[in-house]
């Protein structure tokens, strides 16, 4: 892929690219240059030389058309070199370069490109060493810098890429990087952004793809998260079991010098406790002989007899 491109730009570099409208203008011409030629030689019968003269003038006009007209796509502009030296910007559309004593030494592409980069093995501040993808949004805003200022735009601006995320990622701890993609983003852009601008591009945006750290340190900060969890958890226990305290605090002070609605709450709960089938309540004898339990667990026992004969 890598060996295409680089034949691709050289081809571009070289003027090699002919449009469909130059080869028929092209031939057009040949063809007519050999058409009258035959006509002239048809009706004057001119000599030989003078024939293939005339034939040879037209094509080299033919040729010369050939490699004159050109034509650049509507997100294209064409660099102009005249003996070498920068001449003009042409394009988008059908332009002409004058053969031999101008060339095209770069299409420029003004549409939003997109360029992975990553840095792999980059230690945090931290010293954590962790592998970072990501994209880069950028696009040309002037084609002369893009083609004056640098030999290969598009690969420099990988390498500044691909830099500015390395020292971005040295200069931030573990934790911050996590949490802190927006932060990372927009740092990295401002950095790259810098140093393309002299190179007549502009970032538009970056974005973080993805963040790979090593596996026994992923698993240790699962563990501490876990960990982290069911301490909450034992908080949030204990801060229950305060307001349930609070709660039968309060309620104790509605019986504390009240003993029959003690007595009463206090028969409630064995007769719930006693109603459930299999229950087995355990009572002090002092609470049966002061609140006549007995009694109340004989009436309880017997209500269920009667209910199962029933």
């Amino acid at each position: 892929m890598e060996k295409k491109e680089k034949g691709l730009r050289l081809g571009r570099s070289l003027n090699y690219r002919i449009p469909p409208i130059a080869i028929v203008v092209g031939l057009a011409v040949m063809g007519i240059g050999v058409l009258i030629a035959y006509l002239l030689d048809s009706v004057t019968q001119l000599p030989e030389d003078v024939v293939g003269g005339i034939v040879a003038v037209f094509v080299l006009l033919g040729i010369f058309l050939l490699y004159g007209i050109k034509v650049a796509n509507q997100w294209e502009k064409a660099i102009i070199l005249r003996f070498g030296r920068f001449k003009k910007l042409a394009g988008p559309g059908l332009f002409w370069v004058t053969p031999v004593i101008e060339s095209i030494a770069n299409w420029i592409d003004h549409r939003v490109m997109v360029t992975p980069f990553s840095a792999e093995k980059t230690l945090t501040k931290d010293t954590v060493p962790v592998d970072v993808d990501a994209v880069l949004f950028w696009m040309v805003w002037d084609a002369e810098k893009a083609a004056l200022e640098v030999e290969d735009y598009q690969t420099a601006i990988t390498w500044a890429a691909q830099t500015a995320l390395r020292e971005v990622i040295g200069q931030m701890y573990l934790a911050d990087i996590l949490v802190g993609r927006a932060k990372m983003d927009a740092e990295l852009q401002r950095i790259i952004d810098e140093r393309t601008t002299p190179w007549g591009v502009t970032v538009q945006s970056v974005e973080i793809r993805d963040i790979v750290i090593p596996q026994d340190l992923e698993d240790a900060m699962s563990r501490q998260a876990q960990a982290e969890r069911e301490r909450q958890a034992r908080v949030i226990l204990g801060e229950s079991e305060k307001q349930i305290a609070a709660s039968f605090a309060e309620a104790a002070q509605a019986y504390i010098n009240n003993p029959t609605a003690l007595h009463l709450r206090a028969m409630n709960m064995l007769f719930e406790g006693l109603k459930e089938k299999g229950a087995l309540v355990i009572v002090p004898s002092s609470a049966v002989d002061t609140m006549n339990l007995g009694g109340l667990s004989g009436l309880v026992s017997l209500a269920k007899d009667q209910q199962i004969e029933a």
